[in-house]
């Protein structure tokens, strides 16, 4: 009856001078490890984006949460006219990123997601343009 109450306390014992597991959020960050596939960016190349509106991303992406429109500038070059993420459908699988022949796409490692209205996690062009 006495060991099992003895060997109880020992671990007990034992955890408490053990390292925590848990981090404190949001005042402890964790560490993001090398290929994470956080909140999307668009990369920009001679100050525009470098998407050139070739709709390999929306093709691939497997929950259809990406919509691309092309627009022509003034030297008949495509460009993305409109580029829009809804992160609320995204599964974050990278397809996007794979897909794109010029690297106009990438994720960061920003993994806080939290708003207060829907309209809010559609991610527009300029809203991507802006991470680093």
């Amino acid at each position: 009856m006495i060991m099992p109450l003895i060997k109880g306390l020992q671990i007990t014992i034992s955890h408490m001078f053990k390292k925590p597991v848990t981090l404190q959020y949001p005042t402890e960050r964790p560490d993001v490890k090398p290929g994470f596939r956080g909140l999307h960016a668009l990369n920009v190349s001679h100050d525009k984006a470098k998407c050139v509106a070739c709709y390999l991303c929306p093709t691939v992406c497997p929950a259809k949460c990406i919509t691309v429109e092309a627009g022509e500038d003034a030297n008949h070059d495509k460009y993305a006219a409109k580029y829009e993420i809804d992160m609320l459908r995204c599964i974050f699988c990278g397809y996007c990123v794979e897909a794109c022949p010029v690297d106009a796409i990438r994720m960061t490692e920003q993994f806080e997601l939290a708003n207060y209205s829907r309209a809010d996690f559609t991610y527009t062009k300029d809203r991507l343009l802006e991470k680093k």
